[in-house]
């Protein structure tokens, strides 16, 4: 199999989440693959800066600002893409949040946040970008950044509702791919499940509590680019072969 990003090269690919961690991580590195990439996130800003560092890459770092538990703001954000950018060719889901209390005495209005981003926005996003791929008749691709708590449910203090909404994109990845199957779609999906990961969720989150700090402390974690490189690996594989699910570990 040979992997190559050649065809990928100039396409519009749109980022969710891209202002830290993950989401920077592989927006970033599909610019360095020479990809226009539009950048969604609540702190705008944050990609606008990095815009200007990858201003001598081989492809273009663009931002939007944009809540996306609002669907309004996902349409803005196909919408903006669409008439300034050009049609969209791959979709990188990975916007997500966790809301870190127990199910007996956790908040609702934190748990509707959790299944706002992680599954509803998810599947707004998904549903207008195959809109535009099927109007345009691209082969593209849709990647879910998951996780291995959307399989298998940790004992971890505070998980709350996190591995339920992932649970759900696990459900969601297989019904997409039935769906575009059904439909003679060569449109491929592939659920990303990292490990452990440092980001603002966990090694960097400033507001968890000692216990669950603790916890993290004594496990093996993975880098933001670790994750990035995986998802360009998906992308790499030639068009008749799909990677359903990469699951990512750390030793």
């Amino acid at each position: 199999m040979v992997l190559s990003m050649d065809r990928w090269v100039g396409k519009v690919a749109i980022v969710t989440g891209a202002s830290s961690g993950i989401g920077a991580a592989i927006a970033d590195a599909l610019v360095e693959q020479g990809l226009i990439v539009l950048g969604v996130a609540r702190r705008s800003e944050r990609i606008e800066e990095r815009a200007k560092q990858l201003s001598d890459k081989k492809g273009k770092l663009h931002a939007i600002k944009a809540d996306l538990t609002k669907e309004e703001d996902i349409l803005t954000v196909f919408k903006w893409a669409k008439d300034n950018l050009g049609p969209v060719h791959i979709l990188i889901n990975n916007a997500g949040t966790a809301a870190y209390t127990n199910l007996t005495d956790g908040k609702t209005e934190d748990w509707k946040t959790v299944f706002d981003l992680n599954v509803l926005a998810l599947s707004i996003a998904t549903r207008e970008a195959v809109k535009i791929m099927k109007e345009n008749k691209i082969n593209g691709q849709i990647v879910h950044v998951n996780s291995v708590l959307g399989h298998q449910v940790l004992s971890f203090p505070g998980l709350s509702v996190y591995p339920a909404s992932k649970f759900a994109v696990t459900a969601l990845t297989e019904t997409l791919r039935q769906e575009l199957n059904h439909q003679g779609l060569k449109i491929k999906i592939t659920s990303v499940s990292p490990g452990l990961v440092e980001s603002e969720l966990t090694t960097l989150n400033t507001k968890q509590s000692p216990e669950r700090k603790a916890a993290i402390e004594k496990m093996s974690i993975l880098k933001s680019e670790d994750i990035a490189n995986g998802v360009v690996y998906v992308l790499s594989t030639p068009e008749h072969v799909q990677i359903h699910e990469l699951t990512i570990r750390p030793l």
